[in-house]
């Protein structure tokens, strides 16, 4: 005697909010797992809509992918760290060492690592936006803390060079998650210590490289202003 057949509930009805945070979501996770070039019709599919459907939500790939830029990028930062890194009650560097462990917590997803190294294979702006993001909301004011915390001139412009240590330190970090979801290479057991140990490693050498880097005249004026 054949079984008899279960009856699948009927779907739900989602409503235009629902049905477009389900259509971004699905997003991230197709073109995380299949790159940009994904077709938006495999993705309707995997979504269980048409196509049409789709369209009627986002009039065009372009306009799906800034949304997805603006859900795994944007809207994921918290506006606090910008408030924190400049809290000078706080070492710089437990200030530095607790931005990264959240940092790194937020950014080390299988999503958010594909994401970010198939934009830069494709040619798409997702890199040079966040980048400028990054140096707008936080590189500089790292580079001004550290300059703080060691006594070094306020008044002097940011130099590309002071940058280019902040970016090695966050490259360090943004790395072990390429290691883990582009080259599935082990990771460290203990991510929170070794983002510790690269904080440190960063903070013992950054101070002499940015003062050695800095106008001479504005090393000399500071360290008049020390004697006073």
């Amino acid at each position: 005697m054949p079984a008899p057949k279960v009856q699948s509930p009927p779907r739900r009805r989602l409503s235009p909010a629902e049905r477009e945070r389900d259509i971004v979501a699905g997003a991230v996770a197709f073109f995380a797992e299949h790159g940009f070039d994904g077709a938006t019709r495999d993705l309707a599919r995997r979504l269980g809509i048409t196509q049409p459907l789709l369209y009627r939500y986002f009039p065009g790939k372009d306009a799906l992918l800034d949304r997805v830029y603006q859900e795994v990028y944007q809207s994921r930062w918290r506006t606090e760290w910008e408030t924190e890194i400049a809290d000078r009650s706080i070492s710089i560097d437990e200030r530095l060492k607790r931005f990264y462990r959240a940092y790194a917590a937020l950014i080390q997803t299988y999503e958010w690592v594909r994401l970010f190294m198939f934009a830069g294979l494709k040619g798409l702006d997702f890199n040079s936006r966040y980048l400028a993001f990054l140096r707008a909301r936080l590189f500089d004011r790292i580079v001004m803390e550290i300059r703080a915390a060691h006594g070094l001139d306020e008044t002097a412009p940011v130099t590309e060079a002071e940058i280019e240590l902040i970016w090695s330190l966050h490259a360090a970090i943004f790395y072990i998650g390429v290691r883990k979801f582009i080259y599935g290479m082990p990771i460290p057991a203990d991510l929170d210590a070794d983002i510790d140990f690269k904080v440190n490693a960063f903070l013992h050498g950054a101070p002499a490289a940015f003062a050695a880097v800095l106008p001479q005249a504005a090393l000399a004026g500071k360290a008049g202003a020390r004697k006073k």
